[in-house]
């Protein structure tokens, strides 16, 4: 069965050519390694037309994941970073409070309507991006003019498990319906065009449980910490020129652990990645150099007591 109808990689080459409106680097997509997994897991969430839920260990590529798809579907690239003060209705749209409270004791400004305040969020422009290009004309400082990009959009919501759980909630309906309704402005409707409907991408460290009339609205896949061959096959994508030193690197990393670590065997991509730049990087003369002191190098950044803890 050929499950890559919707979202397919592209090639190297492919990738180099690509004129399409994300902001994400094209080298940094090429490197990113995908599983069949991942790659069904997004054209399910495309298919159904249902947020993509990604979870596992921090450092694993889950953030990563949503700006690569966009590259390789040539979309346009929207994120939120999710904190616990954050509010679904961020998410959809913001009244800046304060400037109306000034305006409203300046004669020439009082009587502004409310719509003037209104700055839309992310979910807005990734479902109607025409709409939030008017609304953003209404609020452009003179002199600035905003640009409609209409492509069709991939977002990331990153770590929506930092929330409140009345974050996720409410949440069921636009992200189950792809509308939602700008109170302010009198029901305002926004609307997703089916042929144009955004893949939206939320990722979890599991830190907190989600309710589980959200999880049910979505598709779900967990990335499992790569083994020692996965490690070097990432490591490889991001740096070529060491390719003779990554399982020797690898292997220097894990004779370093300390005898008394209870935490995970193994570094995770993104603690490997920042070995590697640091072998490269810093090494006076070769690589090799630098690789004779690669345990210094990991029990600065990955055998570290703060993260001597069981996984």
């Amino acid at each position: 069965m050929n499950y890559e109808k919707l979202f397919k990689l592209l090639t190297a080459k492919e990738l180099k050519t690509n004129a399409g409106q994300s902001i994400v680097d094209q080298t940094e997509a090429q490197n990113y390694v995908f599983d069949d997994k991942i790659t069904l897991a997004v054209n399910v969430a495309m298919a159904t037309r249902r947020p993509l839920l990604v979870r596992g260990t921090t450092g694993c590529g889950k953030s990563s994941l949503a700006p690569t798809v966009a590259v390789h579907l040539r979309r346009r690239f929207l994120s939120n970073v999710i904190s616990s003060r954050s509010e679904a209705r961020d998410l959809l749209w913001t009244v800046d409070e304060l400037q109306r409270l000034r305006d409203a004791h300046a004669p020439q400004t009082a009587a502004l309507s409310l719509d003037r305040y209104i700055t839309p969020g992310v979910l807005w422009r990734a479902f109607d991006p025409k709409s939030a290009y008017e609304q953003d004309l209404k609020i452009a400082p003179p002199g600035f003019v905003p640009v409609l990009d209409d492509c069709p959009a991939v977002v990331l919501l990153d770590e929506i498990d930092k929330a409140d759980p009345d974050l996720p909630n409410n949440l069921l309906v636009p992200l189950g319906t792809l509308t939602f309704d700008v109170v302010p402005m009198g029901n305002f409707p926004v609307r997703a065009k089916r042929s144009d409907a955004p893949l939206i991408i939320i990722t979890s460290n599991d830190e907190r449980e989600l309710p589980s009339a959200f999880l049910r609205r979505c598709v779900e896949i967990f990335i499992k910490e790569p083994d020692k061959d996965q490690l070097v096959e990432i490591g490889a994508r991001h740096f070529p020129k060491l390719k003779s030193l990554l399982m020797p690197v690898l292997n220097a990393i894990v004779d370093a652990k300390p005898k008394d670590w209870s935490g995970r065997e193994l570094p995770v991509p993104a603690e490997y990645i920042d070995a590697l730049r640091a072998v490269e990087e810093i090494s006076e003369g070769t690589p090799e150099d630098a690789a004779a002191v690669v345990g210094e190098i990991a029990r600065l950044l990955i055998w570290k007591p703060s993260q001597n803890v069981r996984p």
